[in-house]
């Protein structure tokens, strides 16, 4: 999750911006971004004060989701954003596409998980930086290939409401769900000291991004920049 997390924000995002610059709507900084840094924030503190995630730190999690989109469909009218039309499906249609989608996710998903750790064998590295790199980097090709669409279909706001939102659902629903299962133990310290560390990092980093040009843009630069960062969180990982 940290590593996808690291992945959205820093290499997709730095990617996305390189092809075209995105105007910032006010949403980022008054809802998208606060949400996401608490998120982050939250999530690390629970993991560093005993290196364990509890079922009711879990259920904390899930509550803090359900709020966020309780109140998101409450006020969607802070957003001030423009309803995006889109192609209506039959009933049928949309659950045929929602299951067959689904049963992709959870075989792609299976494969990327025995392989990476097939490759973390055979290369004599830990799981951890093959979980951190190759899973996921796999794990974020489907928020790129979401976010290129909404630039061909010029909805650039899309591409970067898809990152951010795909980041909270990382941390409020995929961990709050899997702790609820089980408890989540026996954590790398060096993902804890280290890895959270830079997922913050690119967090709060973007904050600035945004607002010191004041013109609510995040161009090419920040694009480069981001990517730049991606480079060096992978080379210091295997260094």
């Amino acid at each position: 999750m940290v590593g996808s997390n690291v992945a959205n924000l820093a290499l997709v995002l730095g990617v996305v911006l390189i092809i075209t610059p995105i105007t910032v709507p006010k949403a980022f900084y008054k809802l998208d971004w606060p949400m996401l840094f608490s998120s982050s924030l939250l999530f690390y503190l629970l993991i560093l004060q005993d290196g364990v995630l509890s079922q009711w730190e879990g259920g904390l999690l899930l509550a803090l989701l359900f709020l966020f989109l309780f109140f998101l469909f409450q006020k969607k009218e802070m957003l001030e954003e423009e309803i995006v039309s889109s192609a209506s499906f039959s009933a049928v249609r949309t659950v045929t596409v929602l299951l067959l989608g689904g049963f992709c996710l959870w075989l792609g998903s299976e494969v990327l998980i025995k392989g990476a750790v097939g490759l973390a064998t055979s290369m004599g590295v830990s799981e951890r930086v093959i979980s951190i790199s190759v899973v996921s980097l796999g794990t974020s090709i489907p928020e790129l290939s979401a976010s290129i669409i909404a630039i061909l279909n010029k909805e650039k706001g899309i591409s970067l409401g898809n990152l951010i939102g795909s980041n909270i659902f990382n941390i409020l629903a995929v961990m709050g769900i899997a702790s609820l299962i089980t408890p989540i133990a026996s954590i790398d310290p060096e993902l804890i000291n280290k890895d959270f560390i830079w997922m913050l990092a690119v967090t709060t980093l973007l904050l600035p991004l945004v607002l010191l040009p004041k013109v609510m843009e995040l161009g090419r630069r920040s694009g480069i920049l981001l990517l730049l960062i991606y480079l060096l969180f992978i080379f210091k990982m295997f260094l």
